[in-house]
């Protein structure tokens, strides 16, 4: 089973996708960058990270392939630990393993595992389209020919000023009794514009009055009755509401759901334990919260206090 191929197709929609047994890849969005010293440019982008300490299988992975399979879950799930077997064995006589558009694993000195991503794959679907370039760098252009001659090039540039003299002229003369002849002319059309203008404007408001006289006499002499009016109409809108749930595990086996339940209780928490779902698991919840914001901070302090494994499940009231 080619199981990087499913991971990589989780690694879009999700932020974390694991793999029971083995460990949990993460997703983080990171914005653009600018690499001034190669003259580079990158796009925003989901930077990939793995945890091996997230191993509880949370359903993610073995649902999505038995749904494109069409296989049964219980099936899926024996298949990826059969997967999961042969890359353990693999990184125990230390091999690396090659996870195609993902990256490798692979085991130091100390037997932890260590996780190269590969960078050739932008899992950010709203990045879609987007690569990475180089600019060509700018240059800027010198006076070359004189520093091919070795001649200094001048810090400043001086230049000269050149002082426009005025032609005095005394001919045509007769030239400025035309323009006060101009003038004059203008002058009376623009009285007789406006002369004309007010007598168009004094009967256009003559005209409206006796229309607005009119018109408010035949609204004094109109009266409108209702006798039955139309029934008030109320509308009822939904809102839709989601609901934040600290998941602390899905167990196959209910008795476990139930000690991590009774546990849950003796620590302090809300827990409460909700219907097994169509795979057989039974949920146990450390708290309900209303927001996001709440919800998150439940969990880390969840995973910070002994739960590592601890997830939010989102649901609609």
């Amino acid at each position: 089973m080619n199981l990087d191929l499913y991971i990589a197709e989780l690694l879009y929609r999700h932020q974390c996708v694991i793999v029971p047994n083995f460990g949990a890849f993460l997703t983080e969005i990171t914005s653009a960058v600018v690499d001034q010293s190669n003259h580079s440019f990158y796009p925003p982008r989901k930077v990939i990270s793995f945890n091996s300490h997230l191993k509880n299988n949370d359903g993610l992975l073995a649902n999505h392939i038995a749904l494109t399979e069409k296989t049964s879950y219980d099936t899926t799930v024996l298949a990826i630990e059969k997967a999961v077997a042969s890359w353990k064995i693999a990184l125990e006589n230390n091999s690396k393993i090659i996870l195609k558009n993902i990256g490798d694993i692979s085991l130091n000195s100390d037997k932890n595992s260590v996780f190269m991503p590969f960078e050739n794959t932008n899992f950010l679907t709203s990045s879609f389209g987007l690569s990475s370039y180089v600019s060509p760098v700018v240059k800027r252009e010198v006076l070359q020919h004189l520093e091919e001659n070795n001649i200094e090039i001048p810090t400043e540039l001086e230049t000269d000023v050149i002082t426009l003299q005025p032609e005095k002229r005394n001919r045509f003369g007769y030239l400025k009794y035309a323009a006060v002849f101009l003038v004059g002319l203008a002058g009376a059309g623009v009285l007789g514009y406006n002369w004309n203008e007010n007598r168009i404007a004094t009967q256009t408001v003559l005209v409206e009055n006796a229309v607005q006289k009119q018109v408010q006499s035949k609204i004094q002499e109109a009266t409108f009755f209702v006798s039955s009016p139309l029934p008030s109409v109320t509308l009822t809108v939904k809102e839709e509401k989601l609901s934040y749930h600290v998941v602390v595990g899905a167990f196959r086996n209910e008795q476990n759901a139930k000690n991590t339940y009774k546990n849950l209780l003796s620590k302090g928490f809300d827990a409460r334990r909700i219907a097994a779902n169509k795979y057989g698991l039974h949920p146990v919840l450390s708290g309900s919260y209303a927001t996001r914001e709440e919800a998150t901070a439940a969990k880390i302090t969840l995973q910070q206090n002994g739960n590592p494994d601890a997830w939010l499940l989102v649901e609609k009231l």
